[in-house]
């Protein structure tokens, strides 16, 4: 059996339907009704369970996972020793720099930044030389520029349409984001054909627009 630890809600749902397409289907999975927490298809060899999306990481690096798809924000933010195999070119959004529209840096000062990905945004500013003071959330990040609570907020972006509705706009792009299709190291050391197998039967979907 191949471990797969599915990301819940509807970025796992997408990949789900990848890994059906790719021959890795499982129907117990689709029942609503069903209280198990682990699902697996014997004749297909392999067991999926479904966890908070920032959980899947921990379950791949500390090996009660195989597999698992994670989002390449949570990969820079926490820089698990995994091995990221596979762009599944899902869940793509954009982490970014986002502040009151108008917005103008007063470099003499520290800059406040509010975020839930504290490592990424220091990473960024580092990189500019610039000296922040962060400000972590872990919900309604938008809020705190509109309460003076941050200058800025550093987050992920899709359409932009609580932006939009809270007259915040982007200010810069720190990086691109989607979903990654990562492997725990020993695994893929001591199971390296099957889970070869499982990348490959992924990246044929990914091209032919599944």
């Amino acid at each position: 059996m191949i471990n797969v630890a599915l990301p819940k809600g509807r970025l796992g749902n997408q990949v789900y339907k990848i890994l059906e397409a790719a021959g890795y289907e499982c129907p117990e999975l689709l029942d609503s009704s069903s209280r198990k927490l682990v699902f697996e298809n014997a004749d297909r060899g392999v067991r999926y369970f479904c966890v908070k999306p920032t959980d899947v990481h921990v379950y791949v690096e500390r090996g009660a996972a195989d597999v698992g798809i994670v989002g390449k924000d949570d990969l820079l933010e926490y820089a698990p020793e995994v091995y990221e195999l596979l762009d599944l070119k899902l869940g793509k959004c954009r982490m970014c720099i986002c502040g009151p529209a108008g917005f103008e840096e007063d470099r003499s000062c520290t800059l406040k930044v509010a975020t839930k990905f504290p490592h990424i945004a220091r990473h960024y500013y580092e990189e500019l030389g610039r000296d922040i003071d962060i400000i972590k959330l872990h919900g309604s990040i938008e809020l705190a520029p509109i309460l003076g609570l941050s200058d800025v907020i550093c987050d992920l972006v899709e359409t932009g349409t609580t932006l939009r509705e809270n007259n915040l706009v982007v200010l810069s792009e720190v990086v691109p984001i989607s979903a990654r299709f990562i492997c725990n190291p020993v695994a893929w050391q001591f199971r390296h054909e099957e889970i070869g197998h499982m990348k490959h039967a992924l990246e044929e979907r990914i091209g032919k627009g599944e």
